[in-house]
């Protein structure tokens, strides 16, 4: 990938003009003092021929020539030669020593130049350089001190010059950066400033075009998935989504819970006779009814099942709880009056039916057939349970789930799971983190897993008991030696992170752990609560993100949402839900959503995974359609983090009526 430079382009080139003036003015400098040395030494060289003209005049007279021993030594002198030696052919005819004290020889100018009258003869000179002794003089050096002066100033001026033209560059320049950095929406619109004004209002139109195509898209993604897995008439899932998540939740291992189907008696007369848009008006009414029922239930499901057909999917409840939600449902229908066409004390039948992990889904289907038409039979406005053999058993009242509750967080006695997610390397595997489950056993000894016990977590209200006791187990695992090479990640539920006390809580934990261990944590959210909820969970994604910690989105294609919170939480992983990967290569419908999902993460940073890969086919397509990485039975199974035989010791109630 290409680097952008670190250094400015307004820096770049002061620091080229700063380089250049500075260069010419030492360059001048010394070619200027050069040439002041060479200039000294031509005006040395001529005043010493013209010594050597005057002595070789003198020779040509002998009575001359004995008196310039009494002349030369002051002219000498006088012109800063330290030594003269008059030399013939046959020897020194004279010489001169300055008795003052005499440099180093080696700073001496040394010349020697013959005579031109008296042949063979020349004379020797040793003089000190010119302007060697003298210092700096303002008068004298005043026109090259001003020039300089004026060029410095003169460049500083040109350097603030320069940087005011250059500054709306350089925010232009620091926009781009911060744009690469990801803040796209903080720096969607320029500065009027910015320069070049065309390249900066070129990048304002881009940018538009793209947030509308990202809106597109996201609209475009949520139109395939809500196409191809909701009803479009009642907006409530179709038979294509429900049979997907009935047989997820069959899959899971001590999963129980309610199935409920309420058909229209005289369907086919009431569109004969008063028009399919007075029955597609009656269909929505009925839609909105159940809707309000099953918003009760976090994971419940309703479909329209078939035209005249709603199934509904509540997991984890008991057969007493299925009763009330079956009286509860046919309640709610019964208020509406229906069309002309129907008999208002017999049109709305319901069949009722309970199942258990490891059953079939075509044989509960027909068990809820069945009930449904035993309800037919009764002739009025009714549901039937379909009695089976071995029924579920009785579950927990909350009072009793409030004292489990209770006797598991104070002592401590929460058990810990994990389970491995692997990034796909080609054909190797990379791990990623440890994913860690929370599980409890009750006053027998029998361990419950946590999409059994959720439900009743969020009943007594205990979701931030929960997430306290494991974020307490699992912080002291970043500092264990033994847990070093790993990454973990903990599920967080987002009622949780609306509560003031929880959010304190887990900042005092971030800030007293050190962030290189932070960064090897990660927290899960689930999808749903995080589009409903997502201003409250914005902030505390950022806080997290703050602190190095990565965020993943669980349970992704549970609900059919927009995907508009992958950029807007900056999320580091998705995780799909399970009940897309079970047979999805013989399942388009699944193909096209993961494929949706993909594209809406691409230029986000997000990267999809897998969760409850089963097989070699399953894990084979999701490669191919491109999925980062997975986790499932496949690789490994959830295996206890800590194992802990201790059995959970319940106060028995008093007895109020015993002596």
């Amino acid at each position: 990938m290409r680097k952008t430079p670190s250094l400015r382009l307004s820096n770049r080139l002061i620091s080229f003009v700063t380089l250049m003036v500075s260069a010419a003015i030492f360059i001048l400098f010394i070619g200027g003092a050069i040439s002041f040395k060479q200039i000294g030494n031509e005006y040395l060289e001529h005043y010493l021929a013209g010594v050597v003209n005057v002595v070789d005049e003198e020779l040509l007279a002998p009575e001359e020539a004995k008196s310039m021993a009494k002349w030369l030594p002051k002219l000498l002198k006088a012109s800063s030669v330290v030594s003269m030696e008059l030399s013939s052919p046959t020897g020194p005819v004279y010489s001169f020593q300055t008795l003052s004290v005499m440099p180093d020889d080696t700073l001496l100018y040394q010349k020697t130049l013959p005579l031109q009258i008296n042949k063979g003869y020349s004379i020797t000179f040793k003089s000190i350089p010119p302007y060697s002794a003298f210092t700096y003089s303002l008068g004298a050096l005043f026109s090259i001190t001003a020039a300089i002066a004026v060029i410095i100033v003169s460049l500083l001026w040109g350097v603030v010059w320069l940087r005011k033209q250059l500054y709306g560059s350089e925010l232009l320049e620091e926009r781009g950066r911060m744009l690469l950095a990801g803040r796209l929406d903080d720096y969607s619109v320029g500065s009027e400033e910015e320069w070049p004004a065309t390249a900066s209002l070129a990048l304002d139109s881009v940018i538009t075009e793209l947030k509308d195509a990202r809106k597109e898209r996201s609209r475009f993604d949520t139109f395939i998935r809500t196409h191809t897995f909701l009803d479009k008439l009642t907006g409530s899932a179709n038979r294509v989504l429900f049979d997907s998540k009935l047989e997820s939740t069959l899959q899971e291992s001590q999963s129980q819970g309610v199935l409920l189907l309420l058909r229209i008696n005289g369907w086919d007369d009431l569109i004969e006779e008063q028009g399919k848009v007075v029955a597609d008006d009656f269909i929505v009414e009925i839609g909105k009814q159940l809707n309000n029922i099953i918003q009760r239930y976090s994971d419940g499901v309703l479909s329209r099942y078939y035209h005249s057909d709603f199934a509904l999917l509540i997991p984890q409840q008991s057969l007493k709880e299925a009763k009330i939600i079956a009286s509860q449902c046919l309640k709610v229908v019964e208020k509406i009056i229906p069309p002309k066409s129907l008999n208002c004390d017999n049109w709305c039948h319901i069949g009722v039916n309970m199942y258990v992990s490891g059953e079939g889904r075509g044989r509960l289907m027909d068990e809820l057939d069945m009930a449904h038409r035993s309800a037919l039979l009764q002739n009025n406005n009714s549901w039937s349970l379909f009695k089976k053999q071995q029924q579920l058993t009785e579950s927990l009242g909350s009072v009793r789930w409030r004292t489990l509750f209770d006797a598991i967080f104070e002592q401590e006695q929460l058990l810990l799971y994990k389970q491995s997610t692997f990034l796909f390397k080609g054909n190797e595997l990379e791990l990623l983190h440890l994913e860690i489950f929370s599980r409890i056993r009750d006053e027998n000894g029998v361990q419950i897993k946590a999409s059994r016990f959720l439900p009743a977590i969020k009943q007594v209200g205990y979701q931030i008991k929960l997430d306290s006791a494991v974020l307490k187990q699992v912080f002291p695992l970043l500092s264990d030696p033994d847990f070093s090479q790993y990454m973990f990640s903990v599920h967080l539920q987002v009622k949780s992170l609306q509560t003031p006390a929880f959010i304190r809580q887990l900042r005092n934990r971030l800030l007293q752990t050190p962030r290189a261990q932070l960064k090897r944590l990660s927290f899960e959210l689930v999808e749903g609560q995080v589009v409903t909820y997502l201003d409250a969970v914005r902030p505390i994604a950022r806080l997290l993100k703050s602190f190095g910690c990565q965020l993943v989105v669980e349970q992704a294609g549970r609900t059919i949402v927009s995907t508009h919170y992958i950029k807007d939480l900056n999320v580091d992983y998705i995780k799909l839900h399970r009940s897309l990967m079970k047979d999805i290569h013989q399942r388009y419908e699944n193909q096209l959503f993961v494929r949706s999902l993909l594209g809406a993460c691409e230029n986000t940073g997000a990267e999809v995974l897998a969760v409850g890969i089963e097989n070699e086919k399953e894990l084979k397509l999701l490669k191919e359609l491109g999925v980062e990485g997975g986790q499932g039975r496949i690789f490994e199974s959830e295996t206890a983090l800590f194992h802990r035989q201790e059995k959970i010791s319940i106060p028995k109630r008093r007895n109020r009526w015993g002596k």
